[in-house]
């Protein structure tokens, strides 16, 4: 998924505020649901951030486009593991690792069922 960099994004130097990083991330993680017509929220629950780590390489500026890869690298019982890098043409400028519970819509954390699994494999490129 692609992005440009606005100026609502950066600081008064152009540079891309640290915290934007993860809503592009955010961003091209609901993308790919509504590509497919659906959302986020699913029939019965919705995953929530349960683990963040995040390296910054080399900052973005405003105007750049940037693009959005992610890569699901692990699925377990009610959580799966996702990297989300951010590139700046051939440049890797941020990479993500983001744990994601499934939860239901009163916040209990739920076990992945076999429909959800391969819909979160058909989403998301696997290592």
């Amino acid at each position: 998924m692609q992005i440009r960099v606005y100026y609502e994004d950066t600081d008064t130097g152009g540079v891309v505020y640290h915290s934007n990083y993860l809503n592009y991330c955010e961003r091209a993680r609901s993308e790919a649901f509504y590509k497919r017509g659906m959302t986020p929220v699913l029939e019965h629950g919705h995953f929530v951030a349960r683990r963040v780590v995040g390296d910054f390489f080399v900052s973005a500026k405003l105007g750049d486009i940037l693009e959005i890869k992610s890569e699901l690298v692990k699925m377990k019982a009610a959580s799966f593991v996702l990297k989300q890098y951010v590139f700046r043409g051939e440049d890797k400028i941020f990479e993500l690792e983001i744990v994601l519970a499934y939860i239901t819509f009163d916040g209990k954390v739920q076990k992945i069922d076999k429909e959800v699994k391969e819909l979160l494999l058909s989403l998301f490129e696997q290592e």
